[in-house]
């Protein structure tokens, strides 16, 4: 099968290679020159614009997109719009709110054109991996397309999957996307209890690595973990500043809007949003309000 990637992004790069490797033609396109450039190297057919992106296609034309969320793929979308003819195929594999999706859905379905969205877990390891693929679009369409999803998933038949209609893929990857920040949230929580433990003299990576095998709480997140305190053991160089993409605000919004109590999501994204004040208000006003009612003393800054 012969498809477009457009954004060559190391994730991007990554699913294009290992679609390559399972015997897809594919042509990439980057606004970044030097990535396309090194994609080549690995076998994906270069293109200097989207134009000549799509003019190298067959019909029906088929463009995986792996680029942000907003208004990037908003305005990828609108330029494709004009370029793209009935029957042919976008694949949004990007972290997109899936209000968006079904917008952008209706807005190509006005030209015939179908969408497909795709919520792609994986990150850079995806290449050796695979990548775990949440589908959202027409069935015929997504069973079309099913040597790709099989060539970029763990195997033929796990890891990937049709969710649902158009938004259910990028839907299932945003409550994907909260969970992960709870998860990480307690292992962070956990580890820090025993950081703190210094009569014991704990190796965390060590423990790490105890959980790893056999335990109850074993998972990627805690591999991942283990790596994190091998390579540097007290996170030394590491800012105790913790971003957000956007995914698990859009699962508190809805979880508030379907009137379903997600506590432990919504405090692990107000964690984060902690982490990121150097002296936090409210920190100042609670030891304030200490000095007020119990004349307790206050520490200057």
């Amino acid at each position: 099968m012969k498809l477009a990637m457009i954004g060559l992004g190391k994730m991007g790069a990554n699913m294009a290679f290992r679609l390559v490797d399972a015997g897809h033609e594919i042509i990439g396109f980057d606004l970044n020159e030097e990535v396309v450039l090194k994609a080549a190297e690995k076998g994906v057919m270069p293109s200097k614009s989207i134009e000549e992106l799509v003019e190298k296609l067959p019909e029906p034309k088929i463009l995986w997109l792996m680029v942000p969320a907003g208004d990037p793929i908003r305005k990828l979308v609108e330029t494709l719009l004009e370029k793209l003819k009935p029957g042919d195929i976008v694949i949004d594999g990007g972290n997109s709110y899936y209000k968006d999706s079904q917008a952008r859905a209706a807005l190509l379905k006005e030209k015939k054109i179908n969408y497909v969205d795709v919520g792609t877990s994986g990150g850079v390891w995806g290449l050796t991996e695979g990548y775990s693929l949440m589908i959202g679009g027409k069935k015929e369409i997504v069973t079309y397309l099913q040597p790709i999803f099989e060539a970029l998933a763990p195997a033929p038949d796990k890891g990937w999957g049709h969710v649902g209609p158009v938004g259910s893929g990028h839907f299932v990857k945003m409550v994907h996307n909260g969970i992960e920040y709870g998860l990480m949230q307690a292992y962070a929580e956990g580890f820090e209890l025993m950081q703190h433990k210094q009569v014991f003299s704990l190796d965390l990576h060590q423990i790490a690595e105890i959980w790893s095998y056999g335990s109850v709480i074993r998972s990627w997140l805690l591999d991942l973990t283990s790596n994190a305190l091998s390579e540097n053991p007290r996170l030394e160089g590491i800012a105790a500043y913790v971003p957000d993409s956007g995914e698990g605000r859009w699962t508190v919004a809805e979880a508030i809007d379907l009137h379903c109590a997600i506590p432990v999501i919504t405090a692990a994204l107000a964690r984060r949003f902690r982490s990121r004040e150097a002296a936090p208000f409210g920190d100042k006003l609670l030891s304030s309000l200490r000095n007020q009612f119990g004349g307790h003393p206050i520490k200057e800054e």
